[in-house]
């Protein structure tokens, strides 16, 4: 069955508290949660921020996906999903196994060409044909690194890799994309690439992010940082730089660590208005609107949902912007209009989510808390609020 608005991650926590033989006071107490905020995540009245689900899975000793309930299994088999993900998990397998004398790859400008395209299509949204066609270009890409030998050519299997990681993660396989980032750092250390590997440590901080583990992923942000010192000077360079400032102030902001998220974000704006809008170098998006809207996402990580929505009300994303990010943005704002009780603003901004991107906002955990929060305010919500939350699958 698919999830139910009674299966929220709020019922989640619960059901983990009372395995544990925990009072919500306890639970609340060691976990440095507020009584109250727990109280209501655990009925669904509001949304659990990443910050509080990440708090109470350390103190409940669980993962934080067993608290979300990721990967949505059902959800995934009803769009055909599942059965793409097996394929992927064995070509990143044979990363080792030498050159395949079945496979006969292409030439790197070709092989070039689609993993740009397989990127583009991850930042479109559209999961569901990258994750088809990814295990045939990564076996392609292996056997041309082992004939090639080139460092050009092991940082297009570098690059098969990285969209392994992307659609892994947003489709909720944490220990997949972690497989997947271990293949980037192989592949780039033969391509003698430390801007590739600058821009690993990026990612892997992203993942131990999201498990709210932010002590390790500041100590992999410092260490992308020193390894881009490696690199030469160039504009790839300073955009992995800016983007592993920008990793560091969301997850300072997840620690209500203002202060240091504010000097973060300083420093990630220099380095932009050096470098301009930069969407496709390494696919980051960065640039000054990346930095923009990361000071909207550090503001609400920091629970200033007034401010986050005054600075996304004054910002403007540009027509060509990723809709991955576009589609990310909005879901923030949305719980930040949720937790200041403007529920119809809300569901509107979940609304241009799914307009932008629907595989993502499908399959996004903050997507789905917001819609459990909105599901307690229904009264005063439009026709449609329903066959949203039948598309989410709950």
């Amino acid at each position: 069955m698919p999830q139910g608005i009674e299966e929220h991650t709020g019922a989640r926590i619960a059901r983990a508290r009372k395995t544990r033989h925990l009072t919500q006071r306890e639970l609340a107490d060691r976990s440095h949660v507020s009584y109250s905020t727990l109280t209501k995540v655990e009925q669904g009245n509001l949304p659990a921020s990443p910050s509080v689900i990440g708090a109470l899975a350390r103190a409940l000793s669980v993962p934080v996906s067993d608290l979300t309930g990721q990967p949505y299994i059902e959800e995934l088999r009803r769009d055909q999903l599942d059965g793409l993900i097996q394929p992927i998990r064995e070509a990143l397998d044979v990363y080792d196994l030498g050159l395949d004398p079945e496979v006969a790859p292409r030439g790197l400008d070709e092989l070039h060409g689609d993993t740009e395209r397989l990127c583009a299509l991850v930042r479109a949204t559209d999961l569901k044909t990258a994750a088809a066609e990814l295990p045939g270009l990564v076996h392609e890409a292996t056997a041309a690194a082992y004939t090639d030998g080139s460092d050009r050519s092991w940082q297009i299997l570098a690059s098969t890799y990285r969209t392994a990681y992307d659609v892994t993660a947003k489709l909720g396989y944490a220990d997949l994309c972690t497989v997947a980032l271990d293949r980037v750092e192989w592949a780039a250390q033969r391509a003698s690439d430390p801007v590739l590997s600058g821009m690993r440590q990026y990612m892997r901080a992203l993942v131990y992010l999201r498990s709210a583990q932010y002590g390790t992923g500041h100590r992999l942000v410092r260490m992308g940082m020193s390894t881009m010192e490696q690199a030469p000077p160039s504009r790839e360079r300073d955009v992995v730089t800016g983007q592993l400032h920008l990793g560091a102030a969301v997850l300072s902001a997840r620690s209500k660590d203002g202060d240091t998220a504010d000097a973060h974000l300083a420093a990630a704006e220099r380095i932009a208005s050096r470098t301009g809008e930069a969407v496709r170098t390494h696919w980051l998006a960065f640039g000054p609107t990346n930095v923009r809207v990361h000071k909207v996402s550090t503001l609400a990580e920091r629970d200033l949902f007034p401010e986050a929505v005054a600075a996304a009300k004054d910002l403007s994303l540009p027509d060509d912007w990723p809709p991955s990010r576009v589609s990310h943005h909005h879901a923030e704002v949305a719980r930040a209009q949720l937790w200041m009780g403007r529920t119809k603003e809300s569901f509107d901004s979940l609304r241009k989510a799914r307009q932008v991107a629907p595989q993502q906002t499908r399959y996004h955990p903050l997507v789905r808390e917001t819609y459990t929060g909105l599901a307690h305010a229904r009264r005063s919500m439009p026709e449609t609020f329903t066959g949203f939350g039948s598309w989410l699958g709950m």
